[in-house]
């Protein structure tokens, strides 16, 4: 009697939780026959509890989504003891001819399968246009990337004929006044290509496609091109230019020298340019501990310095100091940005300070590890070495397809004294190796019929195929990114120089290639 009276309490109770639970609860036989419904199947679906009892409960759910339901229902009948508890979700017609998405937790007990559902339309919808939005930003960052590299190719290709030309007219005799005037385009073509260099790294770094290399490079080679560039510019300008630094820092780390020669590059090039009378200091400092060198670079200059309140602006994308400084110097603020990602993605740290119209000085240290011991270096550069030239004129093979750029190399290379054979696409130059014998080939990436890489491979494979010597390769392209140099270097080239090429960097390309 007390048991019974127990058990009709507890129906009770049951009854009671079906009617206020605010999931959508069901009990069901083995067949699919609805046994009971909560009240929720009305206010969720629009379907009365009392109609849906006696009927089969798979005749709500989508035709779509049945054979996926069928597989669950069996699982459910059969699922052992101790077996995992399945979720499943599907879709159920409302009664107004809608479908709502459900996702169900159900157990067997006896004969009689019980479940309980939830509605998740608002909820999968959501994580659906989630996903569909991420897909949307990778498809718009790789167009993004696409376009960058697109438009990166056009300006330089053209770029490359100005400076270029410009760098190989300045080498002639020239009166005063024409030597200012080429002056005045070289700066200019330099400060074009700055600029679009700069445009290319923040849209890297903001799409999260800016990647260090790490791979084992010499310090002092890594630094020397850069910090002589900017040498010349102080001297130039009539400022004096002190490098600092311990004897001891050279040999080899591992890590990116580009992007660091890039940090010390983009500051130095800052002081020289807020800069008018006095001089610039680059000093390096080291530290040795557990297998790592502490790096620790200052770039001081006596120039017009800044406050505290225009310190806040300097590492920010587009930050100047003021208005005025954009209006007499020039820039778009993304130079010291940069500056701050580069040495933040090493690992490291890089600071300001400064007096105005006394100078400023900015300081960044990172770690690096070391894989060689350090070796003695100079502060002051060696004098440059001529190429390495063979007992004939340097032979060279010129492959590439825009007029202006093979005229630009044309010249340059007749500076020392080479043998060049010109032609105009990769086709061509396959059938030129084949045919000849050269010292070097300078390889365009991107020309009709057969791109460089194409060509590349195809030269490598008609080596290995004759037994023959490798020949240096040098890809010069206008497709400067990292993986450009990537791809150059696994088809096949030794060395990727980017364009615009001047006098200097091809002919040091062309030294470290043959030697």
């Amino acid at each position: 009697m007390a048991e019974a009276s127990a058990r009709d309490a507890l129906l009770v109770d049951a009854s009671t939780f079906f009617e206020v639970s605010l999931d959508l609860l069901i009990i069901r036989d083995l067949e699919g026959t609805v046994l009971k419904a909560s009240r929720s199947w009305q206010t969720k679906l629009g379907h009365r509890p009392e109609d849906m009892e006696g009927q089969p409960l798979l005749r709500l759910v989508h035709p779509d989504d049945m054979p996926g339901t069928r597989d669950s229902v069996v699982e459910v009948e059969n699922r052992k003891d101790g077996d995992p508890v399945r979720g499943f979700i599907n879709r159920y017609r409302h009664a107004d001819g809608h479908y709502r998405t459900l996702e169900w937790r159900a157990q067997r007990a006896g004969d009689r399968i019980y479940g309980v559902a939830r509605d998740v339309t608002d909820r999968v919808a959501a994580e659906r246009q989630l996903i569909e939005a991420k897909a949307a930003a990778e498809a718009a960052n790789r167009a993004k990337s696409d376009f960058l590299a697109n438009i990166s190719h056009e300006i330089r290709t053209p770029l490359n004929g100005v400076i270029g030309i410009v760098d190989a007219l300045s080498r002639t005799a020239l009166s005063p006044e024409q030597a200012e005037m080429i002056a005045l385009v070289r700066d200019s073509g330099a400060t074009l290509e700055r600029l679009v260099s700069d445009f290319l790294d923040v849209s890297k770094i903001e799409a999260g496609q800016l990647q260090l290399e790490k791979r084992s490079f010499n310090l002092d080679q890594a630094l020397r091109p850069g910090v002589e560039v900017m040498r010349r510019r102080a001297q130039e300008k009539g400022l004096s230019f002190t490098i600092e630094r311990p004897p001891i820092t050279g040999g080899r780390h591992l890590g990116d020298g580009t992007r660091l020669s890039q940090v010390i590059g983009n500051l130095l090039s800052n002081a020289i340019k807020f800069t008018e009378a006095g001089g610039v200091t680059l000093r390096v400092a080291a530290a040795e501990a557990n297998g790592e060198t502490h790096l620790t670079f200052e770039v001081e200059d006596t120039g017009i310095g800044f406050d505290a309140e225009q310190a806040t602006n300097l590492f920010t994308r587009f930050g100047q100091a003021d208005e005025s400084i954009s209006r007499r110097f020039g820039g778009t603020g993304l130079g010291l940005a940069i500056c701050r990602s580069l040495v933040e993605m090493m690992g490291g740290e890089i600071s300001a300070t400064s007096q105005p119209g006394v100078g400023s000085r900015f300081t960044f240290s990172l770690s690096l590890p070391r894989l060689q011991e350090a070796v003695e270096v100079s502060a002051e550069p060696p004098p440059p070495e001529p190429i390495a030239l063979p007992d004939h004129p340097l032979r060279v093979l010129l492959v590439e397809d825009h007029p202006t750029n093979q005229r630009v190399a044309q010249l340059i290379l007749a500076t020392q004294g080479a043998d060049v054979v010109t032609v105009g696409d990769g086709f061509e130059a396959v059938a030129a190796f084949g045919d000849g014998r050269f010292d070097i080939v300078l390889m365009d990436m991107q020309m009709p019929r057969m791109d460089g890489l194409t060509a590349t491979r195809a030269i490598r494979a008609l080596e290995v195929e004759r037994g023959a010597t490798r020949t240096p390769i040098i890809m010069l392209s206008a497709n400067a990114l990292m993986k450009h140099r990537n791809e150059a270097l696994t088809a096949g080239a030794d060395l990727h120089v980017a364009k615009p090429i001047t006098a200097a960097n091809l002919l040091a390309g062309i030294q470290a290639a043959v030697g």
